[in-house]
C-alpha cells in the first residue's frame, strides 16, 4: 500500500515573546477532549501526481477560510508521522485572526452504530502558540517543522 501523503502550511508571525505559529485542532468527537499532541498545522492529503504545494495552499484555505499567496512560501521539507503518513510543509508569514477561521466539514456516523450521519468541522479551532508551547501541542513528528522554520527563516 502506498504511503499516505499530506501537505500543509506553517503560518508564522512575530509575537510579544518571540515567534508564534498558527495551529489547528481537529474537529469531531474523537478529538474533542484531546489537547497535547493533538494539534496540527493546517494540512490535507493529496493524490499521486498532484502538486504538494498547490495542495498545501488549497488545504490551508479550506481549513481556515483564508487564501495565501504562493510566492511567500519557504519550503520546510517532509516529516513522517507515527502512523506512517508523510507531511510536507511550507512556511508563510501571516497574521490570521483565529476568531475568523471557518473550516470545511466532514460527515460521519455518530454516535457509532447509530445509523445517524452528523456533520462536523474539519478543524474546530485555531490558535497562535509560541514555539515551545506549539511543540507540546503538535502531533509529535510535526514539531521538527518548527526547528526547520527557525533554521530557514532568518528574520524570525
Amino acid at each position: 500500500m502506498a504511503r499516505r501523503r499530506s501537505a500543509g502550511i506553517v503560518l508564522y508571525r512575530a509575537g510579544d515573546g518571540g515567534p508564534e505559529v498558527l495551529l489547528v485542532h481537529p474537529g469531531g468527537p474523537f478529538w474533542a477532549k484531546k489537547d497535547l499532541g493533538a494539534w496540527s498545522i493546517p494540512k490535507g492529503e493529496y493524490e499521486p501526481g498532484e502538486d504538494p504545494q498547490a495542495c498545501a495552499l488549497r488545504e490551508f484555505e479550506e481549513e481556515t477560510g483564508t487564501a495565501l499567496p504562493a510566492q511567500a512560501l519557504v519550503e520546510l521539507g517532509a516529516v513522517v508521522q507515527k502512523a506512517g503518513k508523510e507531511v510536507t510543509a511550507w512556511a508563510a508569514p501571516g497574521d490570521l485572526d483565529p476568531a475568523t477561521v471557518r473550516s470545511n466539514t466532514f460527515t460521519m456516523e455518530w454516535p457509532p452504530r447509530s445509523g445517524r450521519e452528523q456533520e462536523f468541522p474539519e478543524i474546530d479551532r485555531a490558535e497562535w502558540f509560541a514555539l515551545d508551547e506549539a511543540r507540546a501541542k503538535l502531533v509529535a513528528a510535526q514539531a521538527e517543522l518548527l526547528d526547520r522554520l527557525v533554521e530557514r527563516v532568518p528574520d524570525l
